[in-house]
């Protein structure tokens, strides 16, 4: 393993993890307004840049090469680094939905995904690479 790739995603686990707390603190709130759900939206949108270059940087570090969000998450499932790839793939989808458009209805919808599905997700990658950090 090539040492200053080994930093790398150590340094960017670093940062991923303090979003990850940020919306897993306020991703089951209950976002009762336009401004929480924004919020969450926002916390997850960081969260989930985070964690794909996470998965980018600690894939890198073990040899491979990692050429799109999508490849690190295909990637990430084949290596056993997240568990449902077909979760991950929805999140991006998602995500760079989210960062074009804005609709109240689908935000609401977007706060319910994020707490039932992507959070659990994320979870995961965070305690498995917490185990190595």
């Amino acid at each position: 393993m090539d040492s200053s790739k080994d930093v790398r995603w150590r340094q960017r686990f670093e940062n991923f993890e303090r979003s990850f707390k940020l919306l897993e603190k306020y991703a089951n709130t209950g976002a009762e307004n336009e401004l929480e759900r924004a919020g969450i939206i926002q916390f997850f949108e960081m969260t989930f840049e985070l964690s794909w270059k996470l998965q980018k940087d600690y894939l890198e570090a073990q040899g491979f090469i990692i050429k799109s969000p999508r490849d690190a998450i295909k990637k990430a499932y084949q290596a056993d680094l997240i568990n449902d790839g077909h979760v991950w793939i929805d999140a991006l989808a998602k995500r760079n939905l989210t960062t074009h458009t804005y609709n109240e209805e689908m935000a609401k919808i977007f706060v319910n995904e994020i707490s039932s599905s992507y959070l659990p997700a994320i979870k995961h990658l965070h305690e498995k690479l917490l185990e190595e950090y």
